[in-house]
Formats: structure tokens, C-alpha cells, sequence
């Protein structure tokens, strides 16, 4: 996401600041889970959305902690206690385990098969950055898989891409299964499908230790890049699983006009996550601040697909992704009716002459 670095360091300090690291070492079971609980409480971004009582749940899990309990006791009180905001960008990592949130997406269809897909990509598919592509439909379609936006792409692995996908009528940017990585190649890809500077998102940074205690929504802009582009039609494929910076990815893509986004509703993940330490020495990692869309609306909850497809139980047994081949079927759909409008315009500035 382009964000200042001015910005980056305002909110580096002011969080910093709330997040005091540990200065003397202290293995006591109530010191280090109140300094947890303190530590979210001031600087948790999501309280007030989520709907979590904070002080209640000090209250609950406070009783579960003994003096007496080993490390691994209380890091398993610990680690529950953190589940309550459900925050899939939180959790409390030691030297022998990481607590972590999975029911974001574990109640939901998987909506994605390697061994599917493999159908579709084969053995002759090309490979640029993180990116694997090939053509489909008798080369009338380009697929993209990215499965994580922490594979680096780089501008020249664009350029090869949709050179090879220039004789194209339609593009499927794949992003299912991915749980996200580095916004600066999210940007990256995304600059290649603008056409002109558009407002993406906005910002906001922990001013106070209250659960409400923001900045006013700080507006986030993207520029088309200056290299190749793609104006043509695109569909995004996502499901549950894509989460973090997969899913400001999808939040840039779907405000574009020929922008589809297909499949299952994204993880979410919009709050930026920040570290902090313990008495003991474990780490905690927490949303910090909160993405919001161009309307000023939370995405932490995930963003929902124009059009809503699972792979049926049919589809699996024939070796089938659903998906790809309702995309495909959109794409030349799409196709089709644009060369259609292209001759009716013609014909009738000819007869209009």
C-alpha cells in the first residue's frame, strides 16, 4: 500500500510507545498475563467493531491463572484468551509454540484443490516471480495463480506475463489459498489493471490507549504503473483462505470496471499488524490499525465475491474446478458481447455516413 514514510514513523512511534517491551526478565503467570491483556487493551484496533467486552474476558481468564502453573499452562490460558477477538493477525508466539486463530476460514468450503488445479495448469506452465501462468481455452484465456503475495514479483516478471497473454480476450488472476504477505506486490499487480490514480482505501493509527481512540481515516491513493497494463476483462478468484494482504488486493480490483472477483468470500484481515513483548520473553502480534474501503467500512470480516461459485462434489470427482470454468465461460461470454457492441458500432457509423 503506498503510504508515507512520515506515516509509517508517526505510527511506529505512537505504538511504540504503547507497547513497552519488557526491560527485566519475569516468568510470574499473573505479571506477564496482565501485561498481556494491558498490552491489547491499549492498542487492539478491532474492540469496538468486533464487539469484544475485554474487561470481561480479563475477568474469565484471570481466574484460570495460578502461580503455580508451568509455562505451557499458562500459554495455553494465554493463547485462548487471545482467540476472543478472532483475529486470524493475532497471535502469541514462544520458543516452543504459536498460538494462532484458523476458524475464520475452517468453517467454510475449501473452494481450492492443488491437485484440481494441476488439471488446468499442467506441466507446461510458465513461471514469473511467484507467479505461475499458462493459456487457456484454446489461448484464448490467460490464468494467473499467486499463492502468496510474499513471492516477490517484479515489474519485468509482469511485463513477460502479459506479454505472453497479449492475443488474450480475458485474464483470470487467481488468488485462492493465498493468506497474503507484502502489500508492496499487491499494489504492484494491482497498478496494472488502473487507468488513472483512483483512492484505494483508508488508514487509521492508535492515537490513546481507549478501545476507540483513533486518527480521522487518512485516504490512500494508487497510480496505474507506466509499464504494460491489462484494460481488458479480468476475473479474481478468491475464497476464504484469502486473507491479509490478499484481501486489499481484492479491495483495490473489484473497484475497477472490468473487474469481476468470482469464488467464495475472502478471510479478511484488514488491520495492519504490530509486535510487542512479554515479561518472559514470549512475543505478541495483534492488529494495530485498521484498513478501511473507499466507504469508510471495515474489510476485517472479509469482502464478498460479485459472483458467488463452489466447486461442487460433482465437479471434484471429474477431476473439475468449478470455478476456473464458470471464469472461462464469463471471460468469453464478456468477450463476445464486446466484439458484438465493436461491429453494431461500426455498421452504424457506416449507415449514419
Amino acid at each position: 500500500m503506498k503510504t508515507s514514510i512520515t506515516y509509517y514513523l508517526l505510527l511506529f512511534c505512537i505504538l511504540f510507545s504503547g507497547c513497552e517491551e519488557a526491560t527485566k526478565y519475569n516468568s510470574s503467570p499473573r505479571d506477564n498475563f496482565e501485561a498481556l491483556w494491558r498490552i491489547m487493551d491499549e492498542n487492539y484496533c478491532f474492540f469496538e467493531y468486533k464487539k469484544v467486552d475485554w474487561d470481561e474476558v480479563h475477568d474469565r481468564y484471570s481466574l484460570l491463572v495460578k502461580d503455580t502453573m508451568n509455562q505451557y499452562e499458562l500459554f495455553d490460558v494465554l493463547g485462548k484468551m487471545l482467540a476472543e477477538v478472532k483475529d486470524g493477525h493475532t497471535n502469541l508466539i514462544s520458543s516452543f509454540d504459536m498460538s494462532r486463530y484458523w476458524a475464520w476460514y475452517e468453517d467454510y468450503p475449501a473452494n481450492y484443490y492443488k491437485e484440481i488445479q494441476d488439471n488446468y495448469l499442467g506441466t507446461d506452465y510458465k513461471i514469473a516471480g511467484g507467479m505461475k501462468y499458462k493459456r487457456l481455452a484454446d489461448d484464448q484465456i490467460g490464468y494467473v495463480y499467486y499463492g502468496s503475495f510474499s513471492s516477490g514479483v517484479g515489474e519485468n516478471n509482469l511485463d513477460y506475463m502479459f506479454m505472453h497473454f497479449k492475443e488474450c480476450k480475458g485474464l483470470i488472476f487467481d488468488v485462492r489459498d493465498n493468506g497474503g504477505g507484502s502489500m508492496t506486490f499487491s499494489d504492484r499487480i494491482a497498478s496494472r489493471f488502473l487507468e488513472e490514480k483512483m483512492l484505494t482505501c483508508y488508514t487509521q493509527y492508535k492515537k490513546g490507549n481507549g478501545h476507540n481512540d483513533f486518527t480521522e481515516p487518512n485516504p490512500v491513493y494508487l497510480s496505474p504503473s507506466d509499464r504494460l497494463r491489462w484494460p481488458r476483462p479480468v476475473i479474481v478468484l478468491t475464497n476464504r483462505h484469502s486473507y491479509s494482504a490478499t484481501n486489499d488486493f481484492v479491495n483495490v480490483m473489484r473497484l475497477l470496471p472490468q473487474v469481476t472477483i468470482m469464488g467464495d468470500r475472502t478471510g479478511g484481515g484488514s488491520g495492519l499488524p504490530f509486535s510487542s513483548e512479554l515479561p518472559n520473553g514470549w512475543s505478541v502480534r495483534f492488529s494495530a490499525c485498521p484498513v478501511l474501503d473507499v466507504n469508510k467500512q471495515h474489510t476485517e470480516f472479509g469482502i464478498d465475491p460479485d459472483v458467488k461459485v463452489s466447486i461442487t462434489g460433482e465437479d471434484i470427482m471429474k477431476g473439475r474446478d468449478t470455478i476456473i470454468d464458470r471464469a472461462i465461460e464469463l471471460l468469453l461470454a464478456k468477450a463476445d458481447s464486446i466484439e458484438a457492441a465493436s461491429k453494431s458500432k461500426i455498421s452504424s457509423a457506416g449507415l449514419a455516413y
